[in-house]
Parts: C-alpha cells; sequence; structure tokens
C-alpha cells in the first residue's frame, strides 16, 4: 500500500465521518458492502457515521446537474473521508452532463489516483505488486474540445491536452513518498516514470522532466539504495507490463496512461472487481473501485464487492488506520483462498456471501 496522508489528518478523532457517493449501476450494491465491512471493525476504528451523498448519471437524468453543489460542500466540510461507488459516462455525447468523479477530483485537489495492484499468492501463478499513481486532475480530462467544419476535411474534432509543471511535480513528489515508503534494508524501491515524451516532446516532456525534478527536492529520494529510478515509453510499457510484471514497483504516469495502465495491470490478477484505488491529496482521501458500473449486472446481487472493500481498505490506511487496513485485506485473501468467488472471478458466490463470509473473518 502507499504512504499516508501528511499529518494524518483522521486520527484521534472519537468518530469517523465518512461521505457515501454510490452513484451509479453497481455503485449502489458495493458501497453497502463496504460500510458493513468498515462497521465490523468495532472498536479498531473510530465509530464510523455514513453519510449518503449525491451523484451520477441517473441523478443527472432526473435534476439536471451530475454533482449537485451539496455534495460538494458536504465533502469539503462535513466528512473526513469519502467512497465513491460507479459513474455512468455514456459514450455519445450528452448536452450539460460531465462526470462527477473528475470535477471531484479537481475540487478537492485528490490529485493523485493511487491503485495497488497484487496477486495473491497460490492463485496467481504470475507475481505481481505494484502501485499505479495516475494523475488525477490534467492531461485530455481537462474536456476542452471543440468540433468545427471545414471545406477540405469536413468536421475537426480536436482536444486540448493540459499537462503542468506544478501537477507533475506534485504527482511526482507523491510517487516518491509511496516508492520510499515500499523499500526495505537490501532491496530498494523501482519508480518507473511512464511517458511518450519521443513523440510529445512538449507536454510528456514537462511531465518527464518535473517528476525527475521533484526527486531531487529530498536527500532520501535520490538515494538509489533506496529508490531505483528508470523510465518507459508508454506503448512498451504495455507490452514489459504483461511480458515481465515482476519487473515494476512504483508507476508514475500522466492521467490518460495510468488510466489505461491500471485497468490493464487489474488483468493479471483476474478481474477488475478486486482492483481498489483511492484518490488522494495532502489532506483528503476518497476511495473507489476501479471496476465501472456495471449496468448487465446491476441489481442481481452478484457483482464482486472486493474492489470497494479493499478502496475502504485503502482509505483507512491512507488516513493513517495501517492496523484495520490490514485486517481487512488479510480476511479478503483468506477468503479468496478459501475458494469463494464472485462470477467474474469463475465462482459463484453472491455479492452477500461475500461480504458475510468477509464480515466473519473480521
Amino acid at each position: 500500500m502507499a504512504a499516508t496522508l501528511r499529518g494524518s489528518a483522521a486520527l484521534g478523532l472519537k468518530k469517523l465521518r465518512i461521505g457515501m457517493i454510490p452513484a451509479d449501476g453497481v455503485g449502489r450494491e458495493v458501497l453497502p458492502a463496504a460500510q458493513r465491512i468498515l462497521e465490523a471493525l468495532g472498536s479498531r476504528i473510530p465509530k464510523p457515521e455514513f453519510e449518503h451523498l449525491d451523484a451520477g448519471f441517473e441523478f443527472f437524468t432526473r435534476h439536471g446537474e451530475a454533482l449537485p453543489q451539496e455534495t460538494v460542500d458536504a465533502m469539503q466540510n462535513d466528512v473526513d473521508c469519502a467512497l465513491f461507488g460507479a459513474v455512468g459516462s455514456p459514450t455519445r455525447k450528452v448536452t450539460g452532463y460531465s462526470s462527477p468523479i473528475v470535477a471531484l477530483r479537481k475540487k478537492l485537489n485528490l490529485y493523485a489516483n493511487v491503485r495497488p495492484v497484487h496477486s495473491i499468492t497460490g492463485l496467481d501463478p504470475r507475481p505481481v505488486d505494484l502501485v499505479i499513481v495516475r494523475e488525477n486532475t490534467e492531461c485530455l480530462y481537462i474536456k476542452q474540445e471543440t468540433l468545427t467544419t471545414t471545406e477540405e476535411n469536413g468536421k475537426e474534432a480536436r482536444a486540448t491536452r493540459l499537462i503542468t509543471e506544478r501537477a507533475s511535480k506534485q504527482i511526482g513528489r507523491m510517487a516518491f513518498r509511496i516508492a520510499l515508503s515500499r523499500a526495505r534494508a537490501g532491496h530498494p524501491a523501482g519508480l518507473t516514470i511512464v511517458h511518450k515524451s519521443n513523440v510529445l516532446s512538449t507536454t510528456d516532456g514537462l511531465f518527464r522532466e518535473s517528476v525527475l525534478a521533484a526527486g531531487k527536492e529530498n536527500p532520501e529520494w535520490q538515494d538509489e539504495g533506496k529508490i531505483q529510478v528508470s523510465e518507459q515509453i508508454v506503448d512498451s510499457m504495455v507490452y514489459r507490463l504483461f511480458r515481465e510484471p515482476e519487473a515494476f514497483d512504483v508507476i508514475v504516469a500522466p492521467n490518460l496512461y495510468g488510466d489505461i495502465l491500471s485497468d490493464a495491470a487489474a488483468a493479471m490478477v483476474g478481474s477488475l472487481g478486486l482492483v481498489a484505488s483511492v484518490n488522494a491529496g495532502d489532506t483528503f482521501v476518497m476511495g473507489e473501485p476501479v471496476h465501472g458500473t456495471a449496468p448487465d449486472i446491476a441489481g442481481l446481487g452478484i457483482v464482486n464487492p472486493i474492489a470497494a472493500i479493499r478502496s475502504a481498505a485503502l482509505m483507512l490506511h491512507h488516513l493513517g488506520y495501517t492496523g484495520p487496513a490490514q485486517d481487512i485485506e488479510r480476511a479478503v485473501v483468506e477468503e479468496l483462498r478459501e475458494g469463494i468467488k464472485t462470477r467474474d472471478l469463475g465462482g459463484k458466490a453472491s455479492t452477500e456471501e461475500v461480504v458475510a463470509a468477509i464480515e466473519k473473518r473480521l
């Protein structure tokens, strides 16, 4: 897992106020599962209090807005952390709609999407133990697009890609902190910077230079006995990730590359239904399972809740509650080894059966 938030803001609280944003599709099933597991921790964490918050495409279709100001205000003022379920983003253009998860990342400066991907010894044939640190606020995800018509080309669609020194250094610092937390005596952590600066020399070149510059800010980060820095062009990175995942430890990438790489990495450990993430800034963290809304199985009670449960554990870890987070992860791994699996993993267990089994172990 990754390093905790600077200041460990939630430590010392008598209660832990958690914003719950189920949003769309199976998000409304996996977030209650995560809530049950957090409640099962008992006195190991401050008493959790859950506040339901609205957002999502379905909310947009009813109310004309995807992210109500009430949700933003609650996230900024009323809760200590949050969990996000899944959001539906239509492939066609819908006037007035934009993704609420992208907006929340920007409004709360959750500049890092941290996605640990690791195999389970005895279940997965390939050793995978890596963390993808994805810049969360820029790149093509600023959604500045234009559509014009010319006599020569007909319709022309253009998208603006934004890479800044500030954001790139910020994600670089997060990646170096995470790498340092994974270093062990005699076993330095690896930090791979992913880019395409051989083609996109201005934008990706700035990302590369800024991350490298961030690494010079702390003497510990420059110690090759603790962190060994390398670079990888994004297309060859995808190839090597599938060929030799054991070669990678911490991977830092711009927004779009990080999104693609983390979904690809999930394929090596069995399912998107297993992979957790957090959207983290320096003072706030929001857990989010990597999977989408899965409309084909929504409401059937068969969705895999483990990604959401692990996201809750990762959220706790970032807040400084490392022991309870490890308890959740241990219970999940033990159940997977026992053979209880949902359909995405080749089993027949229902969502309720998986939650109850993990709950019992806690």
